[in-house]
This record gives structure tokens, C-alpha cells and sequence, in this order.
């Protein structure tokens, strides 16, 4: 949560509308979940000062208050004793109401009246203490005047989604850069001044392992009082999420979400020989982290420790035994730079999410540290009453400089398909923090603060996030090439024929667990067998790359099963991977299709039949026939699916998968009822098949139509029959129709029939029976030539 009150303190936006603000946001590529208005939830409350107390007459646990409103005595009673005499507290009068709609009024509590109370927080909806009266700072504002108008609201927070590539939009700074780049004005960074008094610091910093922490500093606050922090940051920590510890610990928190650099605060006294050690984790060690829980370390994690234990698990969280404590007097402020991928990878192994993590896993700034422990020691010291010691500590040994990427001047132009000019592409880039020289190409040096620009795409889509997505027009590229690529526009006939066959598209997850894969009985040369294992997985059950989609296909049946939807169809197009001789594995595009319950059809049409193998191939024969692709399928055992109740599909001579029942025994280990109708196909090859398109003029002339049946050899498939017919039907064939095949009496044993319409159509005029019928012999002489079979009469 972001508050647009803090973003101000950095940019002065030329609206103050919070919808135009988030479509700002949207536009620069920063998803917006929500947006909350917050404000106070009382009104009638004064600023006061207590002047005199004492005790009540008649109650040992209540005191008698007199506060000074600024024109004049007012007394109170009150059951709280968390002040004294001097304290700056919210006076609510007579008819005041506060959070939750309580009116003060005036009464006599115990014998003494009380026109009035003084409130905790809680009583004014500020937070959750109602232990003890709210205390302000001396000079939080005069005395009598409205507290609520001393308060940082009305606000806006805006409830931010920032994509992995961005952390440097995870802060308010960084929003604020952003804002100021889409609406081309002017981004402030306040000056920061550090003053440092007294002995120089003795703490000493060793970076042992420079790859997981390139960069530390360190910086000395000695003097500091522990204490409850001012007001007005602990209102902007709880609207950001956070929760108020200390003054010292909240400065951490505050200046983290201020420029997203975290930071830590050490107890220098409980730090051995005051000497940080930055290096990875010994075998066997181990940490108490400050949760509370005693953690076993693993090698790869880097700590940070003293001459021999570990104090913290660095960019993460630290340790109990160094925390800042309610006696710590002097702070060893850290602002360090640590490894993305190992500080990302020790959080996941020791299942911390914490914000350090979520922004040291995106990419902090190595740039950020010394600025920012300068505005946290100077914040630190103002708020706690101490002072920053002399002796700044910066542990640098590999400097990161900013990097320059070469961007051709019609890069911009050719990528986004709108004219933008050298000079219009260097102006965008320089309102993001990009410097430009040059013309052709652009030498752009890219700031340190964005590890994710290395490429001229990469500064192509920076261009296009300040010119504007919705500035650029939709539209199909032209000339040669241009319109929707064959490839597409086949997998979109794909997804439309499984949809038009009355299936649901579903996604599922690319991983799968190796019970999954055993469920399956594959056999031990089957390619499927032999998972992918992932390095990380996201949980121990799916910790393989998936070899094939069934699986998903099976828990998504089940899953509606279990909510009682019992007639379910579902697809998913996705990705397959398999092992292989190279680096990386064998990656094939795949579809997926499963079926269970009762056939789709009309009330009307009483009880419909389960779903079965017949329904498989019926699936298959729609996307074959949406596609236009030859095809035959072979009966075969095939591995997860029912022994008869399965064929294999073959293309151009190749199996590229197979369509049938699964197994009940399969579909059981599922957790799966009933009989299951699917199919998986290698989508790479059937697509291949496809012939390219040809646009032909449709003809304007009456199609002929007629049937035809054969009285052919048991073992002849439909395919074969059907190409043959074609081949001899010629040209003037404009769509051929299987719509019958039986066997038995009056047919010899052995043979079968098969029956197929025949529409004929000419294009320039209209065809006669006599010319059709040398037509018909033809067909009927290349069916017997090619499959042995004869033409039927009756």
C-alpha cells in the first residue's frame, strides 16, 4: 500500500484525482488491485496539555486531569496512567464523537464530573493500543487546535502489484520517479545532512564472500533512547502494512518503504569485538532468527555475523541475540547490497517472505546505500536523541557502474509501428533517469537503478510506457507478411473446434510429481516416463517438469466431481517436456482433452448415454475435419489408457497420440468415477500437416449430391477408402462425408461397408448427371484397385 500524501512529499502531480492517478499507474505497466480511501473516523477532539493531576476522591484507579486547552482550564477524569504532568494529549469535548460513533457527553464519574476525555488510539480508530492514553510530541501542533487537522488525512493508498523485473518501483521514491516520467514534471529528492559528533566509530565490517554481499555500509548512533515513535510514522507504517515497534526499528521500516533499500538495525553492544563478518553459512550452524525460531543454516545462505557466530541471515531477517533492545543505547545502523538469487533462494528455503526479500529478490539499486543510511542515521538520531559518530563504513570491492546500450534511431519506429523521432525517443527515455548521446545509434546509459534494462527491446518498451500503450492504434501489420501468421491462426482453429465440440479450455500448472507419473503404468522406454526434475519446486508433490497433461486433466474431472457437476469436458493447449541429449529438454506443444458423465444433448432426448471411446474419436474426427488433415487410427495397448478402448492416431505415417478411455484403475488413482473419454495429441506435427490455405472463388452454381457405398475388406480403414475416393472423384469434389459403416448379413463374413455422401460443384456452371457419371465409375474403379473393394447396389 502506497499513500498518495507520501508520494506528494516527492512530485507535485498536476491532478488530484486517485482514478485518473491509478490509470496513470496502469498505463506505465504498475497493476493497481485496489484503491482505499482513508480518512479520521472522529471529529471534536483539541490538542491539550496536562497541567495538574490528582488522585480521585472515591477511586484508588482514577485520576482527576486538568489540561490546558489554549484558552483556558478543562478537567477530566481519567483511568489511564501512561502520562504525567507536561503531556501533550487528544482532548475529546463535549459532543465529540469518535471512532465507532461514540458521543462524548457530560457526565459525573464516581462523584466528580467529567466534561469531556482524553483518548487512547484505539478510541480514536489510530491503531489498536487502548491501554494508555495517546501521547503526542511537545510541538505536534498548538494547543486548542483541531487534532484531526493535524493528522496526515484525507489519504488515498494505492494497493500495488509490481512485477519481478521492477524493483525500483518498490518504493514510494520509485513511484514517484515514475509518475513525475508519465506526467513530465519534475521528481525531488530531499537533501540529506548527516551530523556527526564525537569519537570516531570502532565497528569494523569484513565482506568475506563479495559474490552474495557486493556491497556494505555501516554507520554508528550512539546516545539513542528506545521509545514509542512520533505519530505521523506510525500512521504511515500502518497504512503501508507495517507495524510499529520503535522509534530506532521503525526508521528501518519507514526509510525501506520510502526508497526500497532495506536496512537493519544492529545492538553495537551485543555485537562481538563490534566487527560484522559477511559470509555464507558453516555446515551445522545455526540461527535464531527474530520470530523466534532457531534455524538450521545451509551453506549457500549468507550471514552476517561476528568474529564467530551468526547475527542474521543477510537481505532476510536477523537474530535475536544482536536485536535492538528497550536498553539499547548505541546502533550499528546496516544499508547493505546482497545477491538476488541467493538471498531469493535462502527465503524460500527457510520459508521467509519478509520485504527485505521481496526486494532484494527483484534487484536493489548498489547505488542506494550510501544515501539512504545517511537519511536513516539523520532520521535515527532525531527521533531517538542520539548522535551519528564519525567513521562512515563502505565495503565496496566491485563497483557497479552504470552500463550504455546502443539503440538504432528506427528501433522505437519499427517495434511499436508509430513514427517516434530520435529526439522524441531520447526525450522519454531522459524523463525515466536514461542518459542519451548520439543519434544513430542512440548510446543510452542506463542508471544502476534499473538491472532490468540491458537490451534495445528493453528501452524500446521503456519508450513505449511514457508515450503511452493506449496511444499506440491496434491494427494487423501490412505488406508482405502481414495478418495473422499461419501457425496462429491454426492454433486458433484448434481451440475454436475443441470449444465448438462443447469442451471447456482449462490451464494448469507445467509441473507434476512423480506419483502422478507412476499413476500413469508407463513403461519403462516410454519418453513420458522420465520427469524434468525443477531445482526449486513450489512444493515437494510436483516437483517435475510434466511430461504429459493427462494427469491435469484427470484432477480437473475430479475436482468438478467433487463439487457435484458430474458431466465435465475440458481441454487445455500447453507445453510437454521430456528429457533429452541436450542442455535443455525436449519442449513440445501439446493438446489435451478429457470427458466424463452423460453426452451433451437435449432435454427433450431423455436419458443420455455415457461418455465412451466412440466419443474420443468423435473429438478427434472434429478438430481432424476443422483442420483438413488426412489421417487413419490404429487400434493399440497403449499406456494409461483402456486395452480395446484405444487406438493410436496417425499423420503422414507417424503416431502423434492417442484418443480412447483411460483406464478405470488409472482413473480411480485419481480419484476419478466412471468412464473417461481423452485424447492426447502432439500438436507440432498435426499442425505441420495442415496444407496451406488457398482461397478459391466459391462457386455460384447448384452443388450435385449423391451417395455411394462400398462393400470392402474388413481390415480396409475409412481413410484409406476415403482417399481413394477422392482421387478418383477429380476436381469438381467439393466435400466427401463418411456417414455409415456396418458389417454382418447381408455382407460376407470378412467384409464391411462403408457409405459416403459426394457433393460436386463446378465452378463456372452447372455439372449434369451425364457428365458425372464417368465420375462415378472412376471412384468406383480406384476404390477396387486401392482397397479391394466393389460398389454396392443395394
Amino acid at each position: 500500500m502506497i499513500s498518495l500524501r507520501w508520494i506528494r512529499e516527492f512530485v507535485d502531480l498536476p491532478t488530484e484525482d486517485p482514478e485518473e492517478i491509478e490509470a496513470a499507474l496502469v498505463a506505465l505497466g504498475i497493476e493497481v488491485e485496489g484503491i482505499e480511501h482513508v480518512d479520521v473516523e472522529f471529529f471534536g477532539v483539541i490538542v491539550a496539555r496536562v497541567t495538574r493531576i490528582e488522585q480521585h476522591p472515591d477511586a484508588d484507579k482514577l485520576r482527576v486531569v486538568t489540561v490546558d486547552t489554549g484558552s483556558g482550564d478543562h478537567t477530566v477524569v481519567c483511568g489511564a496512567w501512561n502520562f504525567d504532568v507536561g503531556a501533550v494529549v487528544p482532548l475529546a469535548m463535549v459532543g465529540a464523537v469518535l471512532a465507532g460513533g461514540l458521543e462524548v457527553g457530560d457526565r459525573a464519574i464516581r462523584g466528580v464530573r467529567s466534561p469531556g476525555m482524553i483518548c487512547s488510539e484505539a478510541e480514536l480508530g489510530l491503531g489498536e493500543d487502548a491501554s494508555g492514553i495517546l501521547v503526542l510530541a511537545d510541538d505536534h501542533a498548538p494547543l486548542g487546535a483541531d487534532f484531526a487537522a493535524t493528522l496526515p488525512y484525507p489519504d488515498v493508498l494505492f494497493d500495488l502489484e509490481v512485477t519481478p523485473n521492477r524493483p525500483d518501483a518498490m518504493s514510494v521514491f520509485g513511484i514517484a520517479r515514475d509518475l513525475a516520467a508519465h506526467y513530465d514534471v519534475a521528481v525531488r529528492t530531499p537533501p540529506v545532512a548527516v551530523v556527526e559528533t564525537g569519537e570516531p566509530s570502532t565497528a569494523r565490517v569484513v565482506i568475506e564472500d563479495p559474490e552474495g554481499c557486493p556491497r556494505f555500509t555501516a554507520r554508528e548512533i550512539r546516545g539513542v533512547t528506545i521509545g514509542p515513535s512520533p505519530l505521523w510514522m506510525r500512521l504511515r507504517l500502518r497504512d503501508a502494512g507495517e507495524r510499529a515497534i520503535s522509534n530506532v526499528v521503525d526508521v528501518t521500516n519507514y526509510v525501506m518503504l520510502e526508497y526500497g533499500q532495506p536496512l537493519h538495525a544492529f545492538d553495537l553492544d551485543r555485537i562481538p569485538d563490534e566487527t560484522l563478518v559477511i559470509r555464507r553459512a558453516r555446515p551445522g550452524e545455526r540461527l535464531q532468527t527474530l520470530d523466534s525460531v532457531m534455524r538450521d543454516l545451509h551453506p549457500d545462505d549468507i550471514v552476517v555475523s561476528g568474529p564467530d557466530e551468526a547475527l542474521a541471515l543477510a537481505g532476510i531477517m536477523g537474530g535475536e541475540d544482536s536485536e535492538v533492545a528497550d536498553d539499547t543505547t548505541r546502533v550499528l545502523l546496516e544499508v547493505a547490497h546482497f545477491d538476488a538469487p541467493r538471498t531469493l533462494l535462502s527465503g524460500k528455503r527457510h520459508g521467509l517472505r519478509t520485504e527485505a526479500v521481496a526486494r532484494f529478490e527483484r534487484g536493489v539499486d548498489p547505488a542506494l546505500p550510501p544515501f539512504v543510511s545517511a537519511r536513516a542515521a539523520a532520521l535515527m538520531a532525531d527521533l531517538s536523541g542520539g548522535a551519528v559518530a564519525p567513521g562512515f563504513i563502505d565495503e565496496y570491492p566491485a563497483p557497479v557502474d552504470p552500463w550504455t546500450v546502443r539503440l538504432p534511431a528506427g528501433e522505437a519506429t519499427r517495434l511499436l509501428g508509430v513514427p517516434i523521432g530520435t529526439a522524441q525517443a531520447a526525450s522519454l527515455l531522459e524523463r525515466l533517469g536514461f542518459s542519451v548521446e548520439g543519434d544513430d545509434p542512440m548510446v543510452v546509459t542506463v542508471p544502476t537503478f534499473r538491472p532490468d534494462v540491458t537490451r534495445p527491446a528493453d528501452l524500446v518498451e521503456e519508450i513505449a510506457r511514457v508515450y503511452g500503450y493506449d496511444n499506440i492504434p491496434e491494427r494487423i501489420p501490412m505488406g508482405t507478411g502481414g495478418g495473422i501468421p499461419d501457425w496462429l491462426e491454426r492454433r486458433r482453429t484448434v481451440r475454436a473446434a475443441m470449444v465448438g465440440a462443447g469442451y471447456f479450455e482449462t490451464m494448469s500448472y507445467s509441473f507434476i510429481g512423480a506419483a502422478d507419473i507412476a499413476a500413469l503404468d508407463l513403461g519403462h522406454d516410454d519418453p513420458r516416463r522420465a520427469g524434468v526434475p525443477v531445482r526449486n519446486p513450489l512444493n515437494e508433490e510436483e516437483g517435475l517438469m510434466r511430461t504429459t497433461i493427462l494427469p491435469a486433466m484427470l484432477k480437473g474431472i475430479r475436482a468438478n466431481q467433487v463439487r457435484n457437476r458430474e458431466d465435465v469436458a475440458i481441454f487445455e493447449v500447453g507445453h510437454v517436456y521430456r528429457r533429452s541429449d541436450g542442455v535443455l529438454p525436449d519442449e513440445r506443444r501439446t493438446l489435451a482433452f478429457a470427458a466424463a458423465g452423460r453426452v451433451p444433448g437435449p432435454r427433450w432426448a431423455g436419458k443420455r448415454p455415457q461418455v465412451d471411446v466412440f466419443d474420443a474419436l468423435g473429438v478427434w474426427e472434429v478438430l481432424a475435419g476443422a483442420l483438413g488433415v488426412e489421417y487413419h487410427v490404429e487400434q493399440a495397448a497403449l499406456a494409461g489408457f483402456h486395452p480395446g478402448r484405444c487406438a493410436a492416431v496417425v499423420v503422414d505415417g507417424a503416431a502423434i497420440g492417442t484418443v480412447g478411455e483411460v483406464h478405470p484403475v488409472v482413473a480411480e488413482r485419481f480419484g476419478v468415477t466412471g468412464r473417461v473419454a481423452a485424447g492426447e495429441i502432439d500438436l507440432e506435427p498435426l499442425l505441420a500437416a495442415v496444407a496451406p490455405v488457398e482461397f478459391r472463388t466459391p462457386s455460384p452454381y447448384p452443388p450435385v449430391v449423391f451417395d455411394l457405398a462400398f462393400d470392402v475388406p474388413e481390415s480396409a480403414a475409412a481413410a484409406e477408402v476415403t482417399g481413394a475416393v477422392r482421387d478418383g472423384a477429380g476436381d469438381t469434389l467439393e466435400r466427401l462425408v463418411v456417414f455409415d459403416v456396418f458389417s454382418g448379413p447381408p455382407l460376407d463374413e470378412g467384409r464391411k461397408s462403408i457409405a459416403v455422401r459426394l457433393t460436386f460443384r463446378h465452378p463456372q456452371r452447372t455439372l449434369t448427371d451425364e457428365e458425372l457419371a464417368p465420375v462415378r465409375d472412376a471412384v468406383a474403379a480406384t476404390v477396387a484397385d486401392r482397397c479391394g473393394g466393389r460398389l454396392r447396389s443395394g
